[in-house]
């Protein structure tokens, strides 16, 4: 497979292959997860694929979880709290919310559009008055959350 030399009907892998035909990539770097992490720390990489451990997960990188609470349940309350000042986290704000750099904007047509080159969720959420807040969350390629909020 282009992988290798065939000597007397045995492959001898160039190196990062390895299997009987050479066709087992020892690259992990199509395994690696957004977060860093060697298919996201719940699964293994075997022949540069990742073989998901933990049910909950599937997907390329053991990232997909349809159980899970979403991005957008998950931050909510940090987001309501640092935009509004209220909300569950509002005492511990300070200590629990920093985790993203936060940017009001005006409308909704205002927020980052899909398309950009960060992975971006949009988000739509009830606060704790029941009013519908919007807001993105995504992540760049340094690992900073980068969270977009309508006024």
């Amino acid at each position: 497979t282009g992988k290798g030399v065939c000597k007397c009907r045995v492959c001898e892998c160039f190196p990062n292959f390895t299997g009987s035909a050479c066709d087992c990539s020892l690259d992990t770097l199509p395994c690696m997860a957004s977060n860093g992490q060697i298919c996201n720390g719940r699964g293994t990489c075997e022949c540069g694929t990742c073989n998901c451990t933990d049910p909950k997960f599937q997907g390329p990188t053991c990232e997909m979880c349809q159980t899970c609470l979403g991005v957008c349940a998950e931050h909510k309350d940090c987001v309501q709290c640092r935009a509004f000042d209220k909300g569950e986290k509002k005492a511990t704000c300070s200590q629990e919310c920093m985790h993203f750099n936060m940017t009001r904007v005006e409308s909704r047509d205002k927020l980052p559009q899909p398309g950009q080159p960060d992975p971006l969720s949009h988000c739509k959420e009830k606060d704790v008055d029941d009013c519908w807040f919007y807001f993105t969350y995504s992540v760049n390629s340094n690992g900073e959350a980068n969270v977009h909020v309508v006024e």
